[in-house]
């Protein structure tokens, strides 16, 4: 379905022909306006940082705890389910509170849901970094992914709100490198505290950055308000919805999360739930689709053509492998490596640097060509590539392969990570409808990294346990390991271990085989991810429309 805001080739085609004497004068005559257009007030760079401010402190939250597990466990006494899940909470947080979010900014306006957001970011920072308890540490963890969910989509819909299309892939860039500037700070800040200091700093240092960009947000985002009472905004929201998505989402997520090691794949604990929650979620669907609430979480009407279903494929999928090799690669270091908590974040700085680098570059290539498909394609054929040859990574590997392996892989991933959000923008008809579908594109795309955290951590601890029970008796000093349960918060003593080199040698291939199995299963996402990127299309980039809750006119 071709957007009804932008000329097409063809129509553009069709337009008279100007002589190069009326060409010169109508140039005269746009280019001032276009100029005095492209000025943007103080206000307006303020808002950006907040917004930048925003990105960069939920993308190191969502990738500094994984390299500090180990030692929180370890100090903690908890288990390796536990450890998955202080990481799994957050993204359960941020999954169940971003479609509620996108939908009641659409009513309420974004102001209000934002300073929400940075309310319960900053209580969950303090929880965690109070807990005493993995019990309590994953509780603030999900409180912060409630505030998190809410920033990390609000500050993308914002972004579409207070600039048009036609120059949006410069901003998007500087968000973009925001993020990815997190992800790759993320690693050494968790790193640094938990070997360093102290790992509750990872909570702590929070706040600071929190209560700059609320400030800034505070007092210099003015949007546009939305006419109309409070009353008649409160009838206008998708209870029912909210409702149904906040039951399914997490009824899935759970035994996702448990088959194979709390409980058995077959076992009434992990299918009941799992049948409930997919039930539920179904009839979220049938629900937006039948009934069409005013304001729905799901607006279907809104995904009318092909790419931008597709986009939301490849979003989901997206999702699923940034975070999953976040997480996974600093452990494989760890425990494959031997490396401490401080080097496994230097090791994976390759894949961190090229993922920053690139998620800056693509908006800007697509700024200077106005074309997007290629480029997406040869993202997503680096990263199914590359994720493929991990499986071949072990510690007979040189680092110039490890690092050659990693940094591929990161320019796949920084470029899908930005060059996805520019045609699902490009194929809305409604220039107030970006918001949504940029919004729901990061649902997705965080339900995917929910998804693959959950589906890996069944798929490391089933597989663990077999490579575990296929050794045999164990000697004393690594008992414990017959418990799959002790896999994560046993590795900071394999460092220190004291045994035979044949039994060493056994415990690292008992590790490296569950990391193997997890970058198969990331391999066949990626996969689907670009054969799903096939199907979108190229759309014009030259619209200058502004969506009805953009910057008031200073």
């Amino acid at each position: 379905m071709e957007p009804k805001n932008v000329l097409s080739r063809e129509r553009e085609a069709q337009r008279p022909h100007l002589t190069d004497a009326a060409a010169d004068i109508h140039l005269e005559i746009l280019v001032p306006e276009s100029r005095s257009e492209s000025k943007k007030p103080f206000s307006f760079y303020m808002s950006i940082l907040s917004l930048w401010l925003a990105a960069i402190i939920t993308s190191w939250d969502s990738t500094c705890l994984a390299i500090a597990l180990p030692a929180i466990t370890s100090q903690l006494h908890g288990t390796t389910l536990e450890s998955f899940w202080a990481n799994i909470s957050f993204i359960l947080g941020v999954t169940i509170a971003q479609p509620i979010y996108v939908s009641t900014s659409n009513v309420l306006g974004r102001k209000q849901p934002l300073y929400a957001s940075f309310a319960l970011f900053a209580a969950g920072s303090v929880v965690f970094a109070v807990a005493g308890s993995m019990g309590l540490l994953i509780a603030g963890r999900l409180v912060q992914g409630l505030g998190a969910g809410g920033l990390d989509v609000l500050e993308e819909i914002i972004l579409t709100d207070i600039t048009n299309l036609k120059e949006r892939p410069r901003y998007l860039a500087m968000i973009a490198s925001a993020i990815a500037l997190g992800s790759i700070s993320g690693p050494f800040i968790g790193a640094a505290f938990s070997e360093l200091v102290d790992w509750r700093w990872i909570g702590w240092i929070n706040l600071p950055i929190v209560g700059l960009s609320f400030l800034l947000a505070f007092f210099f985002l003015r949007l546009r308000s939305i006419d109309m009472t409070f009353k008649a905004k409160i009838r206008q929201l998708d209870w029912i919805g909210m409702l149904l998505f906040t039951i399914g989402a997490p009824a899935v997520a759970l035994p996702l999360s448990w088959a194979d090691t709390l409980y058995p794949w077959a076992s009434w604990q992990t299918l009941v739930p799992l049948l409930i929650g997919c039930l539920v979620l179904f009839a979220f669907g049938v629900y937006e689709k039948k009934v069409k609430p005013a304001e729905a979480m799901m607006p279907y009407s809104k995904f009318a053509n092909s790419t931008s279903v597709m986009c939301l494929v490849t979003g989901f999928i997206h999702g699923l492998l940034l975070y999953t090799t976040l997480s996974y690669v600093p452990l494989f270091f760890q425990a494959v490596f031997l490396e401490t908590p401080l080097e496994a974040a230097k090791s994976i700085l390759p894949c961190c640097c090229f993922t920053v680098a690139f998620s800056f570059i693509a908006p800007m290539v697509i700024e200077f060509t106005r074309r997007y498909r290629v480029l997406l394609w040869l993202g997503w054929m680096a990263t199914t590539l590359f994720l493929g040859l991990w499986y071949l990574v072990n510690q007979a590997t040189s680092w110039a392969e490890v690092y050659v392996f990693q940094s591929i892989l990161g320019v796949g991933l920084g470029i899908v990570f930005t060059a996805t959000q520019v045609p699902i923008q490009a194929s809305v008809s409604d220039v107030n409808d970006t918001g949504t579908v940029v919004g729901m594109l990061v649902v997705f795309r965080l339900f995917g990294a929910l998804v693959g955290l959950s589906a890996s951590s069944t798929a490391f601890n089933a597989v663990f346990q077999k490579s575990i029970d296929s050794l045999g008796a164990l000697p004393e000093e690594v008992k414990i390991l017959e418990d799959a349960s002790q896999a994560i918060s046993f590795i900071p003593a394999l460092r220190e271990l004291n045994t035979t080199v044949e039994v060493m040698n056994d415990i690292l291939r008992a590790y490296e085989e569950p990391f193997q199995a997890v970058w198969i299963i990331m391999t066949c996402f990626s996969g689907v991810g670009f054969l799903a990127s096939i199907f979108i299309k190229e759309y014009s980039l030259e619209s200058e429309d502004i969506g009805r809750q953009g910057l008031e006119s200073s």
